[in-house]
């Protein structure tokens, strides 16, 4: 089974890359961030007449989360348990940045968009630690229940987990993405039994998923490793291969991200 993540950076836009990937990689199940559209905003007609289920998770024009599977798509969630709401001043709503559904023999999947954060003294940098920390405590509770779960939470993770994972670390001081608590809350997860299954097979330096539109990062190489996919311990044995589709960064209209993808045997 082909598993990827994009964040596609609005669906609508990028519809026609979205199924060129899907032909050209044989990809069967694709989780998608930043899709940026309500479901009846969705034209879904050629991914449904190419094979594709789809369930798709937007409140407006911001967020919004998919899952694109054509080996089956059941138990649909539209949020994880205990997630805060935004903003957390009592007037918030839980936003659109998480998906979750049961595909092929019993694999659960995560599409994520975990919150940017914006700066440190936000208080958004406050509601990204506590949205990991409900990451970590549901991954937790899903192993807890079940030590054989095959469980993938996927997505945009908005954290640089190592030094290495940006282009400059000293560009990036007193800035989101690399500070200790994010990144202590992403090894939380990691620690709760989600391993990343694609950094083993491409370790860095230079290997990245992320490229801002500004300043023709891409071409400079000036990247940032902030999209994931994490296995539980029974989705890490079945990992046969993984790449990151730089290819897709390239070109008119693409996205600032390339897709991830793992193949599994299960």
């Amino acid at each position: 089974m082909r598993i990827a993540t994009w964040n596609i950076n609005s669906l609508r836009a990028r519809m026609d890359r979205v199924l060129a990937f899907l032909e050209r990689h044989e990809v069967d199940v694709l989780a998608l961030q930043e899709t940026k559209a309500r479901p009846d905003q969705l034209d879904l007609t050629a991914l449904q007449e190419a094979g594709y289920e789809v369930a798709a998770h937007g409140l407006n024009q911001w967020n919004g989360v998919a899952l694109i599977s054509r080996v089956g798509l059941e138990d649909v969630r539209t949020e994880l348990p205990a997630v805060p709401a935004w903003p957390e001043d009592g007037t918030g709503v839980v936003e659109a940045r998480a998906l979750g559904g049961v595909v092929g023999e019993g694999l659960r999947i995560w599409s994520l968009y975990i919150p940017n954060g914006r700066e440190l003294d936000h208080p958004h940098y406050a509601y990204k630690l506590r949205w990991l920390e409900a990451l970590r405590a549901e991954g937790a509770r899903a192993l807890a229940e079940d030590a054989g779960s095959r469980t993938m939470l996927v997505g945009d993770f908005n954290v640089a987990p190592l030094d290495e994972d940006v282009w400059d670390v000293a560009a990036f001081e007193g800035k989101t993405h690399v500070t200790e608590p994010e990144r202590a809350a992403f090894r939380a997860v990691v620690d709760a039994g989600y391993a990343d299954v694609v950094r083993p097979e491409h370790p860095g330096p230079g290997v990245y998923t992320y490229w801002d539109y500004q300043a023709l990062r891409f071409p400079k190489k000036e990247g940032m490793r902030i999209d994931f996919v994490l296995g539980s311990p029974a989705v890490q044995s079945a990992v046969t291969g993984s790449f990151i589709d730089r290819e897709e960064r390239k070109g008119k209209g693409a996205s600032d991200h390339a897709p991830v993808v793992v193949d599994l045997d299960l």
